[in-house]
């Protein structure tokens, strides 16, 4: 390895992360993590590992991380509903121009289904915005 190691390491995990400090300073120069909190992003709780007492700079350091992660979590998700968007309209061109009826009849009613729900709340939303600017 070249370079120096970060003093955290936060393992991911679906709804947030474990942080561990990682440690090299020791006899063998191998590499130790300790697990010192888990961090859900959805509520935004932070726990600490057994007795482990976060430290001011640990709390803050995990706090940066959260905020970091949440942008990235949403600019992915922007960027799912952007390719969403071009996966319809690849959609669109393919049943237009190569579906044959068989692989029509298979998608048709999921895609429709599909679409009118999206179509449904995309609608109720437009209006509730609609409805809060005149308000």
């Amino acid at each position: 390895m070249t370079g120096e190691l970060p003093e955290y390491y936060f393992r991911v995990r679906e709804n947030g992360a474990t942080v561990f400090r990682v440690e090299t300073e020791n006899r063998q120069r191998r590499i130790e993590m300790s697990e010192i909190a888990v961090v859900n992003i959805r509520n935004g709780q932070v726990r600490p590992h057994g007795d482990h007492s976060l430290t001011p700079q640990e709390s803050a350091l995990i706090d940066d991380w959260m905020a970091e992660r949440q942008a990235v979590l949403q600019t992915r998700d922007m960027d799912d509903i952007y390719r969403a968007i071009d996966h319809l309209n690849l959609t669109t061109h393919w049943a237009q121009t190569k579906a044959d009826a068989e692989a029509l009849e298979d998608v048709t009613d999921a895609l429709l289904l599909a679409m009118h729900d999206l179509r449904s709340v995309l609608v109720r939303k437009k209006a509730d915005r609609l409805l809060k600017g005149k308000s």
